[in-house]
């Protein structure tokens, strides 16, 4: 029999009690993982909890003949983290990859957000990602391996209305999982970044008021969560050893490499500058490399996740 991707791997998926977390759980079983389905069973906005979710994706993958386990600690806390790491060693021996996934939305035009709104979904997607990361961290570089997926978003990477907190921390985690790769490469461990693009409860609330928005919805509806997990189960898989600190994005059955910040055009002027010499003469030689909000509405048809 062919060995599969991951056989053995033993990985901790986030927020898998559902969408997209829980198709990456059942495709990382399917393809030999060991996984830890960690979910605390929340409403998209943080409140509650209920187990039932990631047990039932452990029922499912133990139905189809894979190992998994399920753990409701809460990532937003770093010994809750420390548990969620320490449940996979309890139970499968060893961690060779994590996936963070947990995420909450607590959506506000910015100048009306409040300071709760803020602290609680940069604590979820930020904080947690890293009390994860860092928990994990010293198991991978004592073995000398291991992999890191984070969940990014185009609200960050690009922009979304309504989305202030959202949107920082997902560009934060981009620079925290560079920094992790930069940092930890040298004891063969990856850590990358996928932005989305799926149908699932934390968009299902997009307004469908006007023709426009149905037919919107309707494209989106048609990006199911299964079309990232492939990539997610790639990119923890030996396969990927030398893929580390890059940008994916996954739009239905698209995969794109984002881009990462370079200079795109420069201006030099051996006496310096004063403000007024660079609104005159720097600003229209660099101007042209602008664009414009009110041409850059296009990017949002992306429809961030």
């Amino acid at each position: 029999m062919a060995q599969k991707m991951v056989q053995d791997k033993v990985v901790v998926v986030t927020g898998a009690g559902g969408g997209i977390g829980r198709d990456m759980a059942l495709a990382l079983a399917a393809a030999g993982a060991k996984v830890v389905v960690n979910d605390i069973g929340t409403s998209t906005t943080g409140e509650g909890q209920d187990a039932g979710p990631a047990q039932k994706v452990v029922e499912e993958i133990r139905a189809a003949g894979g190992q998994a386990v399920a753990n409701m600690d809460s990532v937003a806390e770093a010994a809750a983290a420390g548990r969620i790491v320490q449940c996979a060693l309890d139970h499968f021996g060893r961690i060779d990859g994590v996936v963070n996934n947990a995420g909450i939305l607590r959506d506000r035009f910015f100048h009306k957000m409040s300071l709760d709104e803020w602290d609680a979904v940069v604590k979820v997607h930020l904080y947690g990602s890293y009390y994860m990361a860092r928990a994990a961290a010293n198991h991978f570089k004592e073995q000398e391996s291991g992999a890191f997926v984070h969940m990014t978003s185009t609200s960050g990477l690009i922009g979304n209305f309504g989305q202030a907190n959202y949107s920082a921390a997902k560009l934060g985690l981009v620079a925290l999982s560079k920094s992790i790769a930069l940092d930890m490469q040298k004891f063969n461990v990856r850590s990358n970044c996928i932005a989305p693009f799926a149908w699932s409860r934390m968009i299902g609330s997009i307004p469908t008021d006007t023709p426009e928005q149905q037919a919107r919805v309707a494209k989106i509806q048609q990006m199911t969560p299964n079309k990232i997990a492939p990539l997610a189960v790639y990119l923890l898989s030996d396969a990927a050893k030398d893929v580390n600190a890059q940008v994916f994005a996954v739009r239905n059955n698209e995969i794109f490499l984002m881009s990462q910040p370079r200079p795109m055009r420069s201006v030099h002027r051996s006496e310096g500058w004063t403000p007024e010499f660079i609104a005159e003469h720097g600003m229209p030689a660099l101007k042209s490399s602008f664009v414009p909000m009110e041409r850059s509405g296009d990017v949002f048809s992306w429809d961030p996740v």
